[in-house]
């Protein structure tokens, strides 16, 4: 499994609750696609989250959060983690 960083732009004003419910969607799913979402960063100044997975592949990843309805703007392969 890779783990995957992915981007989501346009969500200026998130709010921590609004992140967790969103990161939860994810994860009430992720299975059904063989991801896991570990963890979600926001910057509700810039509109900017960024989703930490483990998945078989980006376009998994991209299930997932289409079905939740947040899909993501970028998704990046991180091949090297230490």
């Amino acid at each position: 499994m890779t783990r995957f960083m992915d981007v989501h732009h346009g969500m200026e004003g998130i709010t921590a609750e609004q992140l967790r419910a969103a990161h939860q969607a994810d994860q009430e799913i992720e299975g059904e696609e063989g991801v896991r979402f570990e963890r979600a960063w926001a910057d509700p100044e810039s509109g900017t989250v960024y989703c930490l997975s483990e998945a078989p592949s980006a376009d998994a990843v991209q299930r997932v959060h289409d079905r939740a309805g947040h899909p993501a703007d970028e998704i990046h392969p991180l091949p090297l983690v230490v």
